[in-house]
C-alpha cells in the first residue's frame, strides 16, 4: 500500500471466509450490505469473473434507484481476492467516474476468529486519494465493511 496514493482498511469477521465470499460475490446477498443504510442497494449485474461486469444502484427511498457503481473485475480469485475497477466500466469503456476513479482490492484470509477481511483503493495521484478521503472513504467503506460483517456473522449463527 502506497499511504501517498492509497486508502485502506482492515477487520476481522467473525465468520468462516466462505460465507464472506459468497456475502461479496451472490447478488441477493451484496444487496444487503453493499451500501450504506438506510440507503439501499440494487444489483444490476454481477458477474464475478476476470472481465465480468460489477454495477449497483442506489436508492435513499427505496422506490427510486440511480447510478452507484458502474466497474469491471480485473482479477477474481475464489475464495481469497476480489480486483475491481471503475475506471473501466462494465461494458469496458473508459469511464470518468464520479467522484473518482479507483482500482479496489479486497482480500479474505483465514483467521483464528473467522475472516481477516483487507480493502485497498488504489487511486491514480494524491489529488484523487485526497479528494476521496475529504468525500468520507473512511466513514462510508468502514460503515459498509461493518453492514459485511454483521451480515456474515448473522448469517453464521443461525
Amino acid at each position: 500500500m502506497n499511504p501517498d496514493l492509497d486508502l485502506g482498511l482492515e477487520r476481522i469477521i467473525r465468520a468462516p471466509r466462505a460465507t464472506v465470499w459468497r456475502a461479496w460475490t451472490d447478488p441477493s446477498q451484496l444487496e444487503q450490505w453493499w451500501v450504506p443504510a438506510p440507503s439501499r442497494c440494487r444489483v444490476d449485474h454481477l458477474d464475478t469473473r476476470p472481465g465480468g461486469a460489477f454495477v449497483t444502484r442506489l436508492s435513499d427511498d427505496g422506490a427510486h434507484f440511480g447510478p452507484h457503481m458502474d466497474a469491471c473485475f480485473l482479477a477474481v480469485e475464489e475464495p481469497h481476492r476480489i480486483v475491481f475497477t471503475n475506471a473501466i466500466d462494465s461494458t469496458w469503456r473508459p469511464a470518468h467516474p464520479a467522484p473518482v476513479a479507483m482500482t479496489a482490492t479486497i482480500t479474505m484470509d483465514d483467521h483464528p476468529e473467522g475472516t481477516a477481511y483487507r480493502l485497498v483503493v488504489q487511486h491514480r495521484d494524491p489529488e484523487a486519494r485526497a479528494r476521496h478521503s475529504e468525500l468520507g472513504f473512511a466513514d462510508g467503506w468502514t460503515t459498509v465493511a461493518g453492514q459485511l460483517a454483521a451480515f456474515a456473522e448473522r448469517i453464521t449463527a443461525r
